[in-house]
């Protein structure tokens, strides 16, 4: 089984919005930086908050990430928890996250085996 097989986005946001808020590597940094034509310092102080001591997308007062208006606005260079949604490891560790999730999003099946789900997140 493929993860294709498991998830298909249906684009409604619904990950974009509160759940803690997208942890960025200072590789997604530089990316959302040069894409939207800013000093990467600026940046941070700029379209995030600091959380344990790492930066995250900062929200706005309706809760949903702040590049979000109806579609992600920097898609081409979405951070790395983005393009792994929902496949993250280390949130799959205990698989009942996937259940979860999958109560709110439209896109994640969650009538297969847990054993398949594992091997997707894993990339067998």
């Amino acid at each position: 089984m493929k993860p294709s097989d498991i998830f298909k986005c249906k684009k409604c946001g619904n990950c974009c919005k509160g759940y803690g808020g997208t942890f960025l590597t200072d590789k997604d940094i530089k990316a959302i930086a040069g894409y939207i034509d800013t000093d990467p310092k600026l940046f941070v102080a700029d379209f995030c908050r600091i959380s344990g001591g790492k930066p995250v997308l900062a929200q706005g007062k309706d809760g949903f990430c702040i590049f979000w208006n109806k579609l992600c606005t920097i898609h081409p260079v979405k951070p790395r928890m983005c393009r792994e949604w929902p496949f993250i490891k280390s949130l799959l560790v205990d698989i009942n996250n996937w259940h979860i999730m999958a109560g709110s999003c439209p896109g994640i099946r969650d009538d297969v085996p847990d054993s398949l789900v594992k091997e997707c997140v894993r990339g067998d």
